[in-house]
C-alpha cells in the first residue's frame, strides 16, 4: 500500500516539501537525551490535525487559509485529557475530517495515553495536551516567535518530561 502523503495539498506545493532538504540553521539533530524511565515521565500530546473544543474554542481560522492557501493558522488549543470524543471539532483543510471525528483517538490518542498510564508504562499523562493545524508556511516565521514559545511554557507549566506528536 502506497501512502500519499501530499493527498490534501495542492499540487504545486509539492516540490516545497518533496526532497527539500534541512532549512538553513536546522542542520544539527533535534534529539534530546531522555534520562528518566519512561514509567517515571509526565507524558504530553501534540496533534496537528486543527482540533479544537466545540462550544468553548474559536476553530482554526479556515477562511484566511482558503484566501491564501499558503498560510496555516499559528495558533494552538489546549485539550483537556478527559475531553469527550463528542466535544471535539475539526478545523484543518489538508485532512479528513471525517475519521478524526468518527475517532479522535487516530490524531491525539490521550485515552490510550491515560490506559499506558493506568498500566504503569508511563509515569502519567499531563491534564491538558495541545491541538495546531499542521499546515503552516514555509518559514514557521510566527511559530518560532511565538506559538512554539507558549506551547513549551503550557507544558513546562504541567510538568510534561516528553512530548509525543500525533501528526495528522
Amino acid at each position: 500500500m502506497v501512502v500519499d502523503s501530499y493527498k490534501f495539498l495542492p499540487r504545486s506545493f509539492r516540490p516545497l516539501y518533496e526532497g527539500r532538504g534541512a532549512f538553513p540553521g536546522e542542520e544539527a539533530p533535534v534529539w534530546a537525551p531522555f534520562e528518566k524511565r519512561l514509567s517515571d515521565a509526565r507524558i504530553a500530546l501534540l496533534t496537528s490535525a486543527g482540533l479544537y473544543l466545540k462550544g468553548s474554542q474559536q476553530p482554526f481560522d479556515l477562511d484566511r487559509e482558503q484566501a491564501q492557501p499558503d498560510w496555516g493558522d499559528p495558533t494552538w488549543r489546549s485539550i483537556p485529557s478527559a475531553t469527550a470524543a463528542s466535544d471535539i471539532g475539526v478545523a484543518h483543510l489538508h485532512i479528513n475530517d471525517e475519521d478524526v471525528l468518527a475517532d479522535p483517538e487516530i490524531a491525539l490518542p490521550m485515552h490510550s495515553l491515560a490506559d499506558l498510564a493506568r498500566e504503569g508504562v508511563v509515569g502519567g499523562a499531563v491534564a491538558n495536551h495541545v491541538a495546531v493545524m499542521g499546515y503552516q508556511d514555509l518559514g514557521l516565521s510566527d511559530w518560532r516567535a511565538a506559538t512554539a514559545p507558549q506551547v513549551a511554557a503550557h507544558l513546562r507549566e504541567q510538568g510534561a518530561d516528553a512530548l509525543i506528536l500525533a501528526p495528522a
